[in-house]
């Protein structure tokens, strides 16, 4: 068993490079946008991103959705003092829009199409990976297991894909292209010494 590495100030637990991950979009058509007891983790400028794009996706937004955001905003504290997107009906983040039977981030979606710089908060991008900000400024990672991603996990398999390759976009857009490539050294470095 590996200990917890550190990448710059970044601690990761070795089951980012050890685990196989990748979505399965087509058997969980988003599940993760709507399973659950609480909204997405954000931080105070996501907040500000995501206001700042609410004319962009409130066209995707259910009715529901926009009742909530109209009454309480985009974000609130969950039951452990976490900032989390809202949700409607105490599950479905309010940014959940469906095409048929499947779930989208309008966020997301109106990024993709160009009409807004704001993607979606970090929590979702990294997911598996829960990123943990501490007292210091530094991070912590963690490899996040939940039932509901067992095909992705199957696929991660099928493809031989470590949750740090699948979420190379995301990692980089984090923390930076040096940060990304210094944990592909490490990883590298582990594989040659057979920990890996």
């Amino acid at each position: 068993m590996l200990p917890i590495l550190q990448v710059g100030d970044v601690l990761v637990s070795p089951d980012i490079l050890t685990e196989r991950f990748c979505c399965d979009y087509e058997k969980c058509r988003g599940a993760c946008c709507v399973e659950g007891n609480a909204g997405a983790p954000v931080n105070l400028d996501e907040i500000d991103e995501i206001e700042a794009s609410l004319d962009a996706v409130w066209g995707d937004l259910s009715a529901q959705a926009q009742s909530v955001i109209d009454r309480q905003g985009v974000a609130y504290n969950d039951p452990d003092g976490d900032l989390v997107t809202s949700i409607v009906g105490g599950r479905d983040c309010v940014f959940t829009c469906y095409e048929g039977s499947n779930c989208l981030c309008a966020l997301e979606k109106a990024y993709r199409q160009g009409h807004t710089r704001f993607c979606k908060p970090a929590s979702c991008s990294l997911y598996p990976i829960r990123a943990k900000q501490f007292s210091d400024g530094s991070f912590g990672l963690n490899y996040n297991r939940w039932d509901i991603c067992r095909d992705a996990v199957e696929k991660g398999k099928r493809l031989d894909m470590p949750v740090y390759k699948f979420l190379r976009e995301p990692l980089v857009r984090r923390f930076g292209q040096a940060w990304y490539d210094e944990l592909e050294a490490l990883a590298g470095e582990l594989k040659a010494q057979g920990l890996l």
